[in-house]
């Protein structure tokens, strides 16, 4: 981000192609304030998200595996 080095250099130093390293850039460039703004220590999960629902499909799931394991023959 210095620009200390060259594309090239940095592309022949760690083995990438120059288009990757203008891409992860731009890319963080992008996002940076995303990663150091006021939100990051924020889990972000998705909105309308059914907690009680999900442990309730975990259970039933975990139950169906130890009854089909248990079967003879297997």
């Amino acid at each position: 981000m210095k620009g200390d080095k060259t594309l090239a250099e940095l592309a022949q130093q760690f083995d990438v192609h120059p288009n990757q390293i203008a891409q992860w850039r731009s890319q963080l460039l992008d996002g940076a304030a995303g990663v150091f703004g006021p939100d990051k220590g924020e889990a972000k999960t998705a909105p309308g998200v059914d907690l009680k629902a999900l442990h309730a499909k975990i259970g039933q799931l975990t139950v169906e595996r130890d009854f089909l394991a248990k079967r003879p023959g297997r």
